[in-house]
């Protein structure tokens, strides 16, 4: 298992020559369907002191950018996407790529380092052929790990790792359930808690299935068939990336002292654990809770370290090219992609 460290040095690149150079970049002016997508020409972005000007390779699609087109639920509008029209013209927060330029201040990387990251915490802007971002939310890419695999992983995996880990305080030998396993926080969810010693039982549609068993799971159930909240089954621990089902559904679902996260779900069951959640947690034995992600370098070393050693493999659905993030959303709100959707970029042709 390889040792990854931040790179050292402060080998600043030539500013002044980037700033009038157009790159291209997805851009939207107001909340809707993928059609509101265009891709245009910008101007090259110059890093702030802290940052680093990062030549992208990849970016995937997660559920928080399909969230931001749309400009749904309307609370999250009111909390940092802009309430009348996108705060951010540019979506995409996962990356990966090559830093091509560092600020004055920015230490811990040099230009041709590797990295990737979320950068859902600095203004997105991921789907885009050059993008700025702080340092401290990248961690090194290890070199036998593809750009495009590295951008599958940050929001994706840190809920699935944080939500069974933090969260779940999954140990060994528990009964795990991932309901809506078949997903980018799934397919994470499904590796990382075999790899922690759990019986998995992924929870998906039909075509979805075959893949859940081909990563890991040890019990798969089409949940077009069956409601595992009402089949006598009880878990340990349940990771709810589509949470559909009432807080009393979930209760039921659980052992005496079981665990439920919810990662992701309607807005109305979000609204019913954020609001009951606490009060069952101080009533019972059985604890239930949502999960707010924690962008953390640290995390996402850790990932790539599983990633290293086999435990887990970034599943990936299918890929399209930065011309064709409209396409790819389309694909995306549809959900039926197994694992992750990938944006690559034209100019990795080129170099």
């Amino acid at each position: 298992m390889n040792d990854i460290r931040f790179a050292q040095g402060n080998t600043a690149g030539p500013l002044k020559q980037l700033r009038s150079e157009p790159v291209k970049a997805i851009v939207y002016t107001k909340y809707g369907s993928p059609d509101v997508l265009q891709l245009r020409e910008v101007a090259k972005p110059d890093p702030k002191d802290n940052e680093v000007l990062i030549k992208v390779h990849a970016a995937s699609v997660n559920s928080w950018d399909w969230d931001l087109l749309r400009g749904t639920p309307f609370l999250v509008r009111l909390v940092s996407f802009g309430l009348l029209k996108p705060k951010y013209e540019t979506p995409g927060a996962d990356i990966s790529g090559r830093v091509e330029a560092v600020g004055r201040n920015a230490k811990q990387f040099q230009p041709g380092d590797e990295v990737f990251g979320d950068l859902s915490g600095s203004g997105w802007g991921g789907f885009a052929e050059y993008v700025c971002a702080p340092e401290n939310l990248l961690a090194l890419k290890p070199s036998g790990i593809t750009f495009e695999e590295a951008a599958a992983v940050p929001q994706a995996a840190l809920l699935a790792l944080q939500g069974l880990r933090d969260k779940g305080q999954i140990q060994p030998g528990q009964k795990v359930l991932i309901n809506g396993a078949g997903g980018g926080v799934g397919t994470f969810a499904v590796q990382i808690a075999k790899s922690y010693g759990a019986e998995v039982t992924g929870v998906d549609s039909m075509g979805k299935l075959e893949m859940l068993r081909s990563i890991g799971a040890d019990h798969v159930i089409d949940y077009t068939q069956e409601d595992f909240t009402q089949n006598g089954q009880r878990y340990d621990l349940i990771l709810d990336v589509m949470a559909h089902h009432s807080m009393f559904d979930y209760k039921r679902a659980l052992s005496p002292r079981g665990i439920y996260v919810m990662v992701g779900g309607a807005t109305a069951q979000i609204f019913q654990v954020l609001l009951l959640g606490p009060w069952f947690s101080l009533t019972g034995s059985k604890k239930l809770g949502a999960l707010a992600l924690k962008p953390n370098p640290s995390d996402l070393e850790l990932m790539m370290e599983y990633i290293e050693a086999g435990k887990v493999v970034p599943v990936i659905d299918r890929r399209y090219r930065l011309s064709e993030v409209a396409e790819a959303f389309r694909y995306f709100g549809e959900g039926h992609a197994q694992g992750k959707v990938v944006i690559t970029m034209d100019h990795n042709d080129k170099t």
